[in-house]
């Protein structure tokens, strides 16, 4: 199934639960049913990889003591036959909202303690909502029939090639952010996005044999994600990559955890905790008061947010000063810098703002360039996420940075439209990978500013007062526009043309005093004359 496939069937299903939940609703239960199907094909394949056959998985019990316990120890949890997705849709008419409620109880009970990290409450977003699908159990086992019929042909084994809950998550946060609201875009990195910070910190990391990478704000993970397959291809072992994510929204949170599972991440490679990032510090190393310290830190925070200032000293930001209480952006930036280890490197997207407001934002972006550490500042193009147009930017931010200069990219030219939105291609994206790597002047797109160019221009980064990327003004004939013609200046700009096609020139112009005047009534047609009668140079 490709995304086109899996999207109409998505939609298919949203339009189908209208009359019975709020739109925006609809991805709770959609991407917990999805998880659900996940963790019950994988428990069934890991056994049947084993030796065990159809009959050996009917029998599978929680009363089977051995078999719990052999399930617990490898997966981390254990779902019975009567309780596994594929057992709901046999019993065809005989299925009831009961099942669901029971199997999501003992899902719960019997998670094994090593891995309630990542199992503990996973579905509660899901359970509490079943109540809100009908107000009796017959309309609520309706609507989730329905569902399950919906998602059974979405593939879980990966072979698709792409990111299905991840996907999913995308589609229905673009279709119901007007619903959502700006929060939508907040807590989701679109992948275009994710790849371009991914690419800067695996080419920083490379090498690297053993790797921890955090996002305090994790979202659907789908950052956290993107990061480490972007690492993984370049140390060459995907195990060992671990994941540290913390995310506020509980819904989100759960996500978070689903995502990171679903991909192919170990659960003993997963740190995750359901928590306000800045009012709760974390993590911490067991038995320590010492932070845990990260290769790796990427974010997408909430842009702007409220937040409470710590009453009195904090670690994470002494030495730089606490943002203002009214927009946490460099509260964010902050928290990552002190989780970062020595040698490494971060990645946080914020508002333009930060680049040039004053008052303790300008004190702090002042002490940050002293210290030497931004590295680069990306400026990406508007409508880049959804729920949002504001203009943002990537900040690239080093623990000890050996020189205080910094790049500047105006990279907000760069993009195709995709409907509602913005989306940076392939090349956009490689064009801004190549020039943070080469981290040299060019022309309307990077510039490397030195510390003392920044001190004079008072520690304001705005991306305009070092990168003119304004387009060229095109040139204007008085002449030509009166008279009519071609200046001999601009016939010259396509010398490349005239010399793959010789005798084109003259064939096409007559040419006096500066000017060409067009010999030729169709010049496409005269072109093609000359091409396919091969006319032509061939150019090295």
């Amino acid at each position: 199934m490709n995304k086109q496939q899996l999207a109409a069937r998505i939609w298919r299903g949203a339009n189908q639960m209208r009359s019975k939940i709020e739109a925006s609703e609809y991805k709770d239960y959609i991407l917990g049913f999805i998880f659900y199907k996940f963790l019950s094909e994988q428990e069934v394949d890991f056994l049947k990889d084993r030796g065990w056959d159809d009959e050996d998985v009917a029998a599978l019990s929680e009363d089977d003591t051995k078999d719990v316990e052999f399930v617990q120890h490898n997966l981390g949890y254990f779902i019975s036959y009567d309780n596994l997705f594929l057992t709901w849709l046999a019993k065809g008419s005989d299925f009831s909202i009961s099942d669901v409620r029971d199997a999501l109880g003992a899902f719960e009970r019997l998670i094994e303690p090593d891995f309630a990290h990542v199992y503990e409450g996973i579905f509660d977003t899901l359970d509490t909502g079943l109540s809100k699908l009908g107000d009796s159990a017959a309309h609520q086992t309706k609507a989730v029939s329905g569902l399950l019929a919906l998602i059974d042909p979405i593939p879980m084994d990966g072979r698709e090639g792409y990111d299905v809950l991840g996907f999913v998550y995308e589609y229905l946060i673009g279709k119901f952010a007007a619903n959502a609201g700006k929060k939508a875009g907040q807590f989701y990195t679109p992948h275009e996005v994710a790849i371009l910070m991914s690419e800067i910190i695996a080419n920083h990391l490379r090498g690297s044999e053993e790797i921890d990478i955090y996002d305090p704000t994790s979202g659907s993970a789908s950052l956290l994600l993107t990061i480490g397959q972007s690492v993984a291809r370049r140390c060459g072992n995907p195990e060992a990559i671990h994941y540290y994510a913390q995310e506020l929204i509980s819904g989100t949170y759960n996500l978070t955890r689903m995502n990171l599972v679903m991909r192919g991440v170990r659960p003993a490679n997963i740190t995750s905790k359901n928590a306000d990032t800045l009012a709760d510090d974390w993590p911490l190393e067991s038995n320590s008061d010492k932070p845990l310290l990260v290769d790796a830190c990427v974010s997408n925070p909430p842009y702007s947010q409220k937040w409470a200032q710590p009453d009195g000293s904090d670690p994470r930001f002494d030495g730089y000063g606490l943002a203002p209480r009214g927009k946490a952006d460099y509260a964010f930036l902050l928290h990552n810098l002190y989780h970062l280890r020595p040698g490494g490197i971060m990645t946080i997207v914020l508002p333009h703002g930060v680049l040039f407001r004053g008052g303790t934002e300008g004190e702090i972006r002042e002490r940050l360039l002293e210290e030497g550490n931004i590295d680069a500042v990306i400026g990406l193009p508007p409508n880049i996420f959804f729920g949002t147009g504001i203009p943002t930017v990537i900040m690239v931010v080093k623990k000890d940075k050996t020189s205080r200069d910094v790049l500047l990219v105006d990279a907000s030219r760069g993009f195709v439209k995709d409907g509602k939105q913005n989306r940076l291609r392939a090349r956009d994206i490689r064009r801004i990978v190549d020039a943070y790597e080469a981290r040299k002047n060019i022309d309307k797109f990077a510039h490397v500013a030195s510390y003392d160019e920044i001190e004079h221009n008072e520690f304001n980064l705005n991306i305009p007062r070092y990168v003119d990327s304004s387009p060229d003004a095109e040139p204007v004939s008085l002449y030509a526009t009166m008279f009519g013609g071609v200046p001999t200046a601009e016939i010259d700009g396509l010398d490349a043309y005239w010399e793959a096609l010789p005798n084109l020139r003259s064939s096409l112009f007559d040419e006096h005093n500066g000017f060409g005047a067009v010999n030729v009534d169709d010049v496409p047609a005269a072109v093609r004359t000359f091409a396919v009668r091969g006319d032509c140079r061939i150019i090295q």
